[in-house]
Formats: structure tokens, C-alpha cells, sequence
């Protein structure tokens, strides 16, 4: 009898030690939700969690400058939902189910231990009826008491298997001390490591830096571009020719993607949802246009693709909600067909583009002897409104993009390429530049700004690439 019940003892007393530890233990876990984890030794700190991934998302805000030349600067703000995002927070998350698995598993050896000690106590009337028999056996032995005392103990054999349990559940008991042991340990390096911040905090401080970042660049306005930062690429798909996009109007809450892969006779466009969808290559459906392109000057603006047709100097205006054309026009003069395209040819002839001003094409005539012309189009009949005759040639110039009014023009299509050439159309003058940037892949074969996102995004030999830009603005204050 002594020997079962110091082992029940034994079992109950290890698991009320361990239920006291989870007890004490819990409330500060539950309390850690908002913190990191370093593994493999490592020390992350949190500046690492403001920056996010690609696949995280990304907000890039262009640079001001103020009368007195000061604070020029770039932002790259992390996604709202950045705090859940962290792969760390997710590994935190899975410790807490680690610990609740271990709690629930402790509940159902207590159920077990309770169960079974009410089976030992029912048997403990049955032993002492055993020691009774054993010593009348010693005094009188006879074979009807041994039959008895046999008879006796064979009713006391199901208890070795409860026995036997409780041995297995005191083992589990002492894997799971060491498992909760080592899962304490951890939470309190995280304690020590990232307690001095708050997460929650921080998101908020995150979201007001946002908010104020919208309204200033609202108030910015238009500037003159300085700068273009290093390469981001986005993803690797597709020929070493084509055209990528969202949508260019100001404002605009359109998240779509497109993506137009080849410069001749292409007539298949692909629509990705979001941006992260086209980085994963899903959630995306499919429009045929009713007419082939040419090059890869096409622009998205309001929820219309505006392209060149194929082997025409005509501009299609196609409206993917109703999948129809609404208009198309020639483009008076303007040459196709590899007349005159841009240095790396692939029928570049027309370009066609959108900046915080409306729409733009840019091509060349035979009349102005091969040098890029600049035509403000209205987007609904996409007639002729303004046209300036920028003196540069065209196939000297590897791409061009539109910045408030003004045309930037490569020298190059291939590395070491730089911004070399600037006409502002509100003057009619032009001026070379000097703005360098890094061609990556070697061969862009288009480049495009949208003003509602202010980057730039490029087709650099099958790399989807966006860059951040600089543009100097003189902030005005009311006293001025």
C-alpha cells in the first residue's frame, strides 16, 4: 500500500509544482505579444522591423527642399500592417501555442491522475483484506486460505497497469518542466531584448508619420527633378522587351498592376489585383486587345490603357472595366514602324505617358527631322492640344519620362546610362543635365513616371524596377 501511494504523491506533487509555475508564468506571456525573437544567437534590433521586405509592401515619398536649401530628404515608410507582418511576431505567436499546448496537456494528466486515484483508493479496502489473509496464512497455513489469498491478489492486478501509467506520467510531467523551462528562458531574453518598446506605440507613431508624409507631399506639389535613387526591383518575368504599369491618375485608389510583355504584335495584358499579387504572379486575369501594339510606350491613366497601334501611327484608348475600345486617332506625322524610335529601336516610335499635368505623347515627325516632339493629348477624344518641338533627336535619347511639364530624356539605353537632357515645356526651353542612375540589367527598354505614386518604373532586360526621385521644390510660406 505504502509504495503505490507514495508514487500517486510523487506524480500529484511534481504536477501541482508545475501547475503553480504556468500559473505565475502565463500572465507575463500573454503580456510579450508584441515583441521579437532572436534566433541562432543573433541580436536584431528594431530598427531591422521598420524596414520592410518586398514582400511586406513598400510607400516611397519624394524629397522637398525649403527657401533656405534645407531638409532634403526620402522616406520609405513601412506598410500599416507591418507589426503583423513580422516574421518574428509570428514565431512569438508560435511559442504562445507551444505554451497552451503544454497547458492543455497537463489538464488532461490531471483528469488522468484523478481518475486513477479514485481507482487506487477503491482498492485500498481490497489490500488491507490481502494483509489480513497473508497473516492468517503464516499462522495456519491450510489450502483454502492460499486459494484465498490467490484469489485476492489476482483482484489486484489491474492495478500494475495504473501503476505503470502513473510512471509514464510522471516522465511526460518532467519532459514537460524542461520544454516550459526552456520556453521561459527564451521569452525572458525577449523581455530583455525588446521590453523597452512597444509596438503598439510604435505603430501608431508609424501611421501619424504616414498621414503627415500624404499632406506634405499634397502640398508640394510639382518640382524640378535632382535625383533618382538606386534600383528596387520588384520581380524578374517575362522577355527582355516590355511595359509594366499602374494606373497614373491623381487621385486615384486603383491598386491594379499591368503587365505587357514583348514590343510587336502584342496583344495580351495581364491584370494583377495589387502589387503584391504581381510580385507572387497571382490573382490576375487576362485582356486580348482587339488591336496588336507597338513598343512599349503604353500609359494607364484613369482606368484606360492609351497604346500605339501596331504598324500605324494610331492611338487606342482601351477601357478594361467595359474590355472596349472608346476612341482611337492618328497621331498627325508622327512616324511608326521603326521611323524613328528610341536608340534601342523595338518599334519605340510613339511614346506615350502621364504626369501630374494629364497626358503626353512623344515621337517625332519627318518635318522635324527626327527630333523628339512633345504633344499634350486630351485623355477622352485624345486630340491635339499643345505641341513643342524639343530640338533633341530621337534616336540618341535610350528612354524619356514626363515630371510636371517637363520632358527627361536618357542618353543611353544601356549601362552607364544618365539623365542628360531636360525641356520644360511651361518656358519652351531646354538644358542639359547631369542626373546619374543605375542601370542594373543593362538594357531598359522602358521607363515611366507616375506622379501618383512618384517613381519611376522601368523594363530593364526582363526585371521589373522602380526608382524612388528627388525633386527640388521652394516651399512657400504665407509670409512670403
Amino acid at each position: 500500500m505504502s509504495v503505490p501511494m507514495l508514487k500517486i504523491g510523487a506524480v500529484l506533487s511534481t504536477m501541482a509544482m508545475v501547475t503553480n509555475w504556468m500559473s505565475q508564468t502565463l500572465p507575463s506571456l500573454v503580456g510579450l505579444n508584441g515583441t521579437t525573437i532572436s534566433r541562432g544567437g543573433t541580436s536584431e534590433r528594431i530598427v531591422s522591423a521598420l524596414y520592410p521586405s518586398p514582400e511586406e509592401g513598400w510607400q516611397i515619398y519624394s524629397s522637398a527642399q525649403d527657401a533656405d536649401g534645407k531638409c532634403i530628404c526620402t522616406v520609405v515608410a513601412p506598410a500599416q500592417n507591418m507589426c503583423n507582418r513580422d516574421p518574428r511576431s509570428r514565431q512569438l505567436r508560435q511559442l504562445m501555442e507551444k505554451v497552451q499546448n503544454i497547458s492543455q496537456s497537463m489538464e488532461v494528466l490531471d483528469l488522468r491522475t484523478y481518475r486513477d486515484l479514485q481507482y487506487v483508493r477503491n482498492t485500498e479496502g481490497l489490500m488491507k483484506v490481502v494483509d489480513g489473509k497473508l497473516k492468517v496464512a503464516s499462522e495456519s497455513p491450510n489450502p483454502k486460505s492460499f486459494q484465498d489469498l490467490k484469489d485476492k491478489v489476482t483482484q489486484l492486478l489491474p492495478l500494475l497497469p495504473v501503476l505503470e501509467q502513473y510512471k509514464a506520467d510522471a516522465k511526460m510531467i518532467l519532459r514537460l518542466r524542461e520544454e516550459v523551462r526552456n520556453l521561459s528562458l527564451v521569452l525572458m531574453a525577449i523581455q530583455e531584448e525588446m521590453g523597452a518598446y512597444d509596438y503598439e506605440e510604435l505603430r501608431q507613431r508609424v501611421l501619424l508619420l504616414e498621414t503627415r508624409l500624404h499632406s506634405c507631399m499634397q502640398k508640394l506639389g510639382c518640382g524640378k527633378l535632382t535625383g533618382v535613387s538606386n534600383p528596387i526591383t520588384v520581380r524578374a518575368s517575362g522577355s527582355r522587351f516590355g511595359s509594366w504599369m499602374t494606373d497614373t491618375m491623381i487621385p486615384s485608389s486603383d491598386n491594379r498592376v499591368w503587365f505587357m510583355d514583348g514590343y510587336f504584335k502584342g496583344r495580351r495584358v495581364l491584370e494583377y489585383r495589387t502589387m503584391n499579387d504581381f510580385m507572387k504572379g497571382q490573382n490576375f486575369v487576362q485582356h486580348l486587345l482587339p488591336h496588336p501594339w507597338a513598343g512599349t510606350g503604353h500609359v494607364v491613366y484613369n482606368g484606360s490603357l492609351y497604346y500605339n497601334k501596331y504598324q500605324s501611327n494610331i492611338i487606342i484608348k482601351y477601357h478594361f472595366r467595359s474590355r472596349s475600345v472608346l476612341v482611337q486617332r492618328s497621331l498627325s506625322g508622327a512616324g511608326y514602324n521603326n521611323t524613328f524610335p528610341y536608340s534601342w529601336g523595338g518599334s519605340s516610335d510613339i511614346d506615350l505617358m502621364a504626369d501630374e499635368n494629364g497626358l503626353w505623347a512623344v515621337y517625332t515627325t519627318i518635318p522635324n527631322a527626327g527630333n523628339i516632339v512633345i504633344s499634350r493629348l486630351e485623355p477622352q477624344s485624345l486630340e491635339v492640344q499643345q505641341t513643342w518641338d524639343t530640338g533633341f533627336p530621337k534616336r540618341s535619347a535610350g528612354e524619356s519620362f514626363m515630371i510636371c511639364g517637363t520632358l527627361y530624356v536618357t542618353n543611353s539605353h544601356l549601362a552607364g546610362a544618365k539623365i542628360y537632357f531636360a525641356y520644360y515645356t511651361n518656358t519652351s526651353s531646354y538644358e542639359y543635365t547631369d542626373i546619374p542612375f543605375h542601370n542594373q540589367y543593362s538594357h531598359i527598354s522602358m521607363m515611366d513616371y507616375n506622379p501618383r505614386e512618384r517613381v519611376l518604373y522601368t523594363w530593364n532586360n526582363g526585371h521589373q524596377v522602380l526608382y524612388n526621385v528627388t525633386l527640388f521644390q521652394v516651399i512657400k510660406t504665407s509670409g512670403d
